[in-house]
């Protein structure tokens, strides 16, 4: 049989277990849409180096995402890719090497993350100046901006653009850019440009350490964005992973309600995770979506759904299928 697309695909072949859930999630996230509703979505892991910008790129410019929230390595690596991709290298038999061959990839300042390895001097030196010079241009104004901020600038006045080394419609941050999408990194300074800033405060290059707004303040305005959002919409929660990535924002609503009795915000009108954190005593990435009921973010009646696979593979597909593909 014949398929024009992977959503026909995926149509005709998932049909049990976490592929039936992969296409269950999907139609949920399609009908909040086409009921007039957003999607907030969480991006934990290594998800930009998997290069995820190829599908989230395209369903940012289709206002398919309403919000991100993601940790520093997500914001920074998507650039990373950008700047230095011919420069990568990858390992596929990365689960045979030895201490040694990995203290030769150190001494080549290639960072691994799993089967492929960041350029140092490529991707985070040739960042962390252009960086530099927008957080001293700021600190010497004694101006302040969210970590987000400062990329979306370096990206619409183009200092790295002579460098660009993908087509940069499959960057998800130049899409965010151009659609100036809301974006909370909650734990920045869990970064490779968080510890870069630190270590220009501590070499007495920066003045103000609060330069870099922080993560309270990512939540005041997460807060602001929430409340304002929902007025007149519901907001989905899609969920990539774990972590700070996705509780950090989940918990905006239990907030809103309990610390600021603001009990006439909405709660998340959609829930799923992508994960393969096994369910256990403990984990908050393993944690079935009915548990956040019992915190007052999901409500009995939320869809919710859980796909339990690898989110590299899992997430261009759902991507794919609700954008048609």
């Amino acid at each position: 049989m014949s398929h024009k697309s992977i959503t026909e695909f995926i149509t005709h072949h998932y049909r049990h277990f976490n592929a039936a859930a992969l296409v269950d999630a999907a139609k949920g996230y399609q009908v909040l849409l086409d009921d007039g509703g957003g999607m907030f979505v969480t991006l934990a892991g290594a998800m930009s180096t998997a290069e995820l910008g190829l599908s989230l790129a395209e369903m940012i410019r289709q206002d398919k995402v309403h919000a991100i929230t993601c940790t520093g390595a997500n914001l920074e690596e998507d650039v990373f890719n950008l700047v230095a991709h011919d420069f990568y290298e990858r390992v596929p038999h990365y689960r045979d090497l030895t201490p040694e061959m990995e203290l030769a990839l150190l001494d080549r300042h290639m960072n691994r993350v799993t089967d492929t390895c960041i350029p140092e001097e490529e991707a985070m030196r040739r960042l962390e100046r252009a960086m530099v010079d927008l957080w001293l241009d700021a600190d010497s104004k004694g101006e302040a901006y969210f970590p987000h901020e400062y990329f979306y600038r370096l990206l619409r006045e183009d200092r790295l653009k002579e460098y660009y080394m993908i087509d940069p419609s499959n960057s998800w941050m130049v899409a965010a850019a151009e659609k100036n999408l809301p974006i909370f990194v909650p734990g920045w300074e869990d970064s490779t440009l968080g510890n870069i800033y630190a270590a220009h405060n501590i070499m007495g290059e920066l003045n103000n350490v609060h330069t870099v707004r922080s993560g309270i303040e990512y939540m005041i305005e997460l807060a602001r964005w929430y409340t304002e959002f929902t007025k007149d919409r519901p907001l989905g929660f899609f969920q990539i992973g774990g972590g700070i990535a996705g509780d950090f924002p989940i918990c905006v609503v239990p907030m809103l309600h309990q610390d600021l009795q603001r009990t006439n915000v909405p709660l998340w009108a959609y829930f799923c995770q992508i994960s393969d954190s096994t369910t256990s005593y403990g984990s908050y990435s393993g944690a079935v979506p009915n548990e956040k009921i019992t915190w007052g973010k999901l409500g009995v009646d939320t869809p919710k759904y859980v796909i339990e696979s690898d989110a590299s593979i899992v997430a261009p597909l759902m991507f794919a299928y609700i954008l048609g593909w």
